[in-house]
């Protein structure tokens, strides 16, 4: 195994490590009981083209082979920086998810005694857990290196950006503050959108 697969294998570890992390933090989500729920329809209409992406990174040679042509070349730097970016991404979906404990859910969605919450992550942007999961695709597209990685970026970007829209509209409803908030906390990108 060269030192390209073994970063490779390295990443799916961690991906997978953080899917584990995932799971059992949605434990605690589990402990305030859900007012409101998106529908399976809306849910669907993000969790499809996600789903699509994370195949797209994980199955090589399934999608037409185009797909799996190369847009950057080989290189410890690409490799290293999308390391990081994942690294980097998965740390602060984490940590984000932390901040929101048990309003925490998995679908758009209102809990009992629902708070907004605005510290650590939430002071820089609305939606860190997608910045966050948005980062750590960008550095796994990186190290792939291959057009079904910059597929499943865009299909993720789709996914969040569509995701956060149906988010916003019902935190505008639940919390008369929000406004406020939008106006001065970027949604993905600090200092950007």
């Amino acid at each position: 195994m060269n030192l390209h697969e073994r970063l490779l294998s390295t990443i799916a570890v961690a991906w997978l490590l953080w899917a584990i992390y995932w799971s059992v933090a949605g434990v605690r989500a589990r402990e305030k009981a859900t007012r409101w729920q998106e529908s399976a329809q809306s849910r669907l209409s993000h969790m499809v083209p996600l789903v699509v992406a994370g195949t797209l990174l994980a199955t090589p040679h399934f999608w037409p082979a185009v797909f799996d042509l190369r847009f950057l070349p080989r290189g410890i730097a690409i490799d290293a920086i999308g390391l990081a970016l994942l690294i980097l991404g998965i740390g602060l979906s984490i940590w984000a998810r932390r901040h929101l404990g048990a309003n925490w859910s998995s679908a758009v969605a209102v809990k009992d005694r629902h708070r907004l919450v605005r510290s650590g992550p939430y002071r820089v942007v609305r939606h860190p857990i997608y910045s966050g999961l948005l980062l750590a695709v960008a550095g796994t597209a990186l190290v792939v290196g291959e057009w079904r990685g910059l597929a499943a970026l865009g299909l993720a970007v789709v996914a969040f950006v569509h995701k956060s829209r149906i988010e916003e509209r019902r935190m505008r409803d639940t919390f008369p503050e929000y406004d406020a908030y939008r106006r001065t906390t970027p949604s993905l990108l600090p200092y950007i959108y």
